[in-house]
């Protein structure tokens, strides 16, 4: 019987299996941010132990970092703690660290793609779920607890119960207007917050295959949001072309080398999954979540599901406690609903790619008044190139400003946030009660979704703009 490729990179990967007893994983990249790692540290310490593989870690600042004052001290005092604690741990354990304003620094899942460190083939983890957005590369990326990044510090591998296989097929091609963001939640809607669970996923079919390397990230990054540790997507040419040139990749013969190897990282074709979906592309369209799961999700244009639709009370009584939540009407779509502020970024949209459709979309036209609009680039790579392409001028022409590198809104660790009652459309990854600010209310939408609502006031698609 053939393997998928998880079983594939998950084998090559063992360093010791036992009956009944975890495989121990080695770890190829570990990625380190400011917030869940401070007491890991504090375990190295206690136990007298060093970072087994410094020049295998590497950390940056970016849940708690501002996106506005970068030169000044950080207002709230726990966040500046954990970033102080962060560049005290770096520097006496020997690990490098991207600081607030270094070339280099931004959100983790997004530095590491741009430095060529995701390799096809490898195990990366971090203390932030959201980690299988490398999955894109077609690794096995995943996010860690506190105990297990203090394992991975100390001994470079990581006990690991094996999951199961996840098969994800999109057949034919997007419509026009329809993204990758829109693709993962409508997959999202399909399979529900659990229908991952236990299982990595793999995405297959044309519609995965036509995404650029940005927009495999998006879905593979929104993996978890279904339940799953880890999303991935076999390497290509494309994968190839991105990674080719970037400081973390080999040059001459050993580029070719890795290349022959990455191309046989894919699921063999009697390969067996534990579980299938498949999907039509044809039929997606622009997404926006209603509710406070990403599942709880549908085209802009649907009307909200009814409470009575869903036959299972509890799942029933979830619906009607979230229309509660965002106060919302079912029956009626959420297309035209008003918005107070709409946020571009996260590590799910804060790419070049999506600044550029974000650009293309507000070129010529103005953000609605009394709305506001916050475009916070995933890194300091991502805002430079923005301004050398001159989307910063469209940005500040259309009424809103580009930001510095960070998670900003979309963890609302640092001063980005709404304030109770306030209704956002946003591009991360999460809609939870409170996730932007207490007592917020949060729909997530595609760059370009966002961008168009930041124009109308209301949630609005670019095809809805005169």
């Amino acid at each position: 019987m053939g393997k998928t490729l998880a079983e594939k990179v998950w084998d090559t990967h063992i360093v010791h299996r036992a009956e009944g007893e975890p495989d121990l994983l080695y770890i190829d990249m570990h990625l380190l941010h400011e917030v869940n790692t401070p007491q890991a540290f504090d375990g190295l310490r206690a136990s007298g132990r060093t970072v087994r593989r410094p020049n295998l870690t590497l950390g940056t600042e970016d849940h708690n970092t501002p996106t506005v004052a970068v030169d000044k001290e950080i207002v709230d005092p726990a966040a500046r703690e954990q970033v102080s604690l962060m560049r005290k741990n770096c520097a006496e354990f020997g690990i490098e660290l991207f600081r607030l304003g270094d070339e280099h620094q931004g959100i983790v899942h997004v530095i590491g793609p741009e430095l060529g460190l995701s390799h096809p083939g490898s195990t990366i983890v971090c203390c932030d779920s959201h980690t299988a957005t490398q999955g894109a590369f077609g690794a096995l990326a995943f996010g860690i607890g506190t105990s297990q990044v203090e394992h991975v510090l100390a001994t470079q591998t990581l006990p690991m119960g094996r999951l199961k296989n996840m098969a994800v097929t999109v057949n034919g091609s997007l419509p026009e207007g329809v993204t990758a963001k829109d693709l993962i939640l409508a997959i999202i809607a399909r399979v529900g917050t659990a229908g991952g669970q236990g299982h990595i996923i793999e995405y297959r079919g044309q519609a995965i295959e036509e995404l650029s390397m940005e927009g495999r990230m998006t879905v593979c990054n929104m993996s978890v949001e279904a339940g799953s540790r880890a999303g991935m997507i076999a390497p290509d040419e494309k994968t190839f072309e991105y990674l080719h040139g970037r400081p973390g990749v080999p040059t001459g013969d050993a580029w070719d080398a890795e290349v022959a190897h990455w191309r046989t990282l894919l699921s063999d074709d009697d390969a067996v999954f534990d579980k299938e979906v498949v999907i039509d592309a044809s039929t997606l369209s622009p997404h926006v979540s209603w509710g406070t799961t990403p599942a709880q999700a549908a085209p802009l244009g649907d009307p909200v599901p009814h409470p009575d639709q869903f036959p299972d009370p509890v799942e029933r009584a979830a619906v009607q406690r979230a229309q509660t939540y965002m106060d919302i009407t079912p029956g009626r779509p959420v297309r035209g609903l008003p918005v107070d502020v709409v946020f571009i970024g996260s590590c799910t949209n804060s790419r070049i790619e999506d600044l550029r459709e974000v650009a293309r979309v507000l070129d010529g036209r103005k953000v609605a008044p009394g709305v506001e609009l916050m475009i916070v680039p995933g890194s300091m790579k991502v805002r430079q190139q923005a301004i050398d392409e001159g989307l910063n001028e469209v940005f500040e022409a259309a009424g809103a400003g580009l930001r510095f590198a960070g998670c900003s809104m979309c963890a609302a660790l640092n001063e980005d946030r709404l304030t109770p009652g306030q209704r956002a459309a946003s591009t991360n990854n999460r809609n939870f009660e409170g996730r932007q600010g207490k007592g917020s209310r949060t729909h997530i939408v595609s760059p370009a979704v966002a961008a168009a609502t930041a124009v109308a006031g209301h949630l609005a698609a670019p095809a809805d703009l005169n």
